[in-house]
């Protein structure tokens, strides 16, 4: 296979958060030139590295070259964004100088809808969207513990893989990150909500409590399983199918993560903006279109929105 990038790419981190760091740390790690984007914590990163810690391994990255803007970073061939999808628009003023005739855009955001505000910037040929299964807190900047390293899915927008594809999975299969390409992009999304719409939804909306709570309480496990089987239910009626055992595997998943807090359960309680209507608003919207009985997920949506309403005003990263 022939691919589109040369021997040794050079790739931009949009966003040093959990995902940001873990992934492009790990990139750094097998030899990629790697530049991360770092509005804030760029100090850190530029005078300790990064660390990750996993349950098989530590990493330390000692070297890692961190920027305070795009501009200073210039094109790269494989741009990562890892911005929550709540600063979507951004992405008019930090990916234009990133970019070069060739250049791919990759997005790990969560959610539905996430790759068509990257494609309204660079173009849907350039747009690719990956699905992370990985349970990964930033604890401080440059600091990752990563409980669950899991896998990670990549697809083409609006579109079947390619070379362009594989040689994406290769890079992060060389780099000790288990990676997929998938023809079904907004497949793999539906199959990431049966995770993220219950244990982040209800994170939340029982108070702030861990994925270990909720697994221990009959009345929330099931109330996470009818969740579950909405979005099943709903993505189905887009031609997805998810069969029933992947619903099991996400009890088991979780039950060997032990007590973890969901992203979305840490933005809430530190001030800052939630994915709301990607993870929770969107789904009920394209389940109701399609004539798809949503009652759980359009209860779940409205609780969060209150909590979220009655917060303090978030905090905007810059």
């Amino acid at each position: 296979m022939n691919s589109p990038f040369p021997a040794k790419p050079r790739i931009a981190i949009v966003g040093a958060g959990a995902l940001g760091t873990y992934y492009g740390a790990l990139l750094a790690k097998s030899g990629h030139d790697v530049h991360f984007l770092a509005r804030t914590g760029r100090a850190a990163l530029l005078a300790r590295g990064i660390r990750i810690k996993t349950p098989s391994a530590r990493i330390h990255v000692r070297k890692v070259q961190a920027y305070g803007a795009t501009e200073e970073i210039g094109p790269c061939d494989l741009v990562i964004v890892a911005l929550k999808a709540t600063a979507n628009d951004q992405l008019r003023r930090l990916l234009p100088p990133l970019l070069h005739e060739n250049t791919v855009v990759l997005t790990l955001q969560n959610g539905l809808g996430v790759e068509e505000p990257v494609a309204e910037v660079v173009g849907a040929a350039r747009t690719a969207g990956a699905i992370c299964y990985i349970g990964a807190t930033r604890t401080a900047p440059g600091v990752v513990e990563c409980l669950f390293p899991g896998l990670m899915a990549i697809g083409e927008f609006g579109r079947a893989k390619d070379e362009r594809t594989q040689a994406i999975v290769a890079l992060f299969n060389r780099a000790g990150v288990k990676c997929e390409a998938h023809d079904n992009l907004e497949e793999q999304r539906w199959r990431k909500l049966v995770w993220n719409v219950p244990f982040n939804g209800i994170a939340i909306a029982a108070g702030g409590i861990t994925t270990d709570l909720i697994m221990a309480d009959e009345g929330l496990r099931a109330l996470a399983r009818r969740l579950m089987e909405e979005i099943v239910d709903a993505a189905a009626k887009f031609g997805h199918v998810i069969p029933r055992s992947f619903v099991e595997l996400q009890f088991e998943r979780t039950a060997k993560i032990g007590r973890y807090r969901p992203s979305s359960l840490i933005d809430c309680e530190e001030g800052r903006e939630v994915e709301i209507e990607e993870i929770w608003g969107e789904p009920v919207r394209r389940a109701k279109s399609v004539g798809a009985a949503v009652p759980r997920l359009e209860m779940l949506y409205w609780l969060i929105r209150h909590k979220l309403a009655a917060r303090k005003p978030a905090k905007r990263r810059r």
